[in-house]
């Protein structure tokens, strides 16, 4: 049986068991099985790989898309300059990362977009592996754009929350939201914003996808912003890490 399966921490918000587990079955692949693997400290991996020797590729998630890239043998070329890792392949004993993160990202914007990309520039809220692929993404779109975090970085792409007011808001009318905030099951928090500046000329991309509104988008759509989840992205990613550990060269 080959074992496929999710490293990260907590997993409680996981859809991928689910949806893989229900591709095996409607594809007719019978010696798959997939598991969700929890690990509270990064360090616990080469225990984990020990224990399951007919591991054939994992995803990873919060918070380990960066500090896994030290266990790997190998990392494609995309996923360095990205800078994180969710998708790990097995290959003759040794571990190869790719970021599939990417890739669903990028489609599914272009999407939500409707091809309307020209002008457009983003805000990325968050500093994690999630939002190292988003970044790399908007940048090959040629999507203008500023990181927000919660602390100063001396760094004039990064800008803090506290700088975010209406006049850059009529500048930025596309906003991504690559933290876990407002994620199942704390769905009252939401990114500090001043949402009453948001109009109807907003798109607001939310990569949280449980629930199917987070207060982030809600708050969005009161004000007539276009919104979206991350189950696309997440449908995307899914299907690109299955095409890289059975087909990718």
């Amino acid at each position: 049986m080959k074992l496929f399966g999710l490293i990260g921490y907590p997993l409680s918000h996981s859809f991928s068991k689910k949806y893989f587990t229900e591709k095996f079955q409607k594809e007719g692949i019978n010696d798959a099985a997939y598991e969700l693997f929890e690990l509270k400290q990064i360090e616990e991996l080469p225990e984990l790989l020990k224990a399951h020797s007919n591991l054939h590729g994992l995803n990873v998630t919060i918070p380990y898309k960066e500090k896994v890239k030290k266990y790997l043998d190998d990392i494609d070329e995309a996923a360095e300059e990205i800078g994180a890792v969710n998708v790990i392949k097995f290959e003759n004993g040794k571990l190869k990362g790719y970021n599939s993160d990417y890739f669903g990202f990028k489609n599914s914007l272009v999407s939500f977009l409707d091809n309307q990309i020209e002008n457009k520039k983003a805000l990325i809220l968050g500093t994690g592996g999630a939002a190292k692929a988003v970044k790399v993404a908007c940048k090959d779109l040629a999507i203008e754009f500023k990181s927000v975090s919660r602390k100063q970085i001396d760094d004039p792409t990064y800008i803090t929350y506290q700088d975010i007011d209406g006049d850059l808001l009529e500048e930025y009318k596309l906003i991504i939201n690559t933290t876990p905030l407002g994620m199942s099951p704390k769905i009252e928090a939401f990114p500090d914003l001043p949402y009453s500046k948001i109009t109807n000329q907003h798109y607001l991309y939310d990569l949280v996808y449980n629930p199917d509104v987070t207060a982030f988008m809600q708050k969005g759509q009161e004000n007539g912003a276009k919104v979206i989840n991350g189950l696309d992205m997440l449908i995307m990613q899914a299907e690109e890490a299955w095409r890289i550990w059975n087909n990718h060269q």
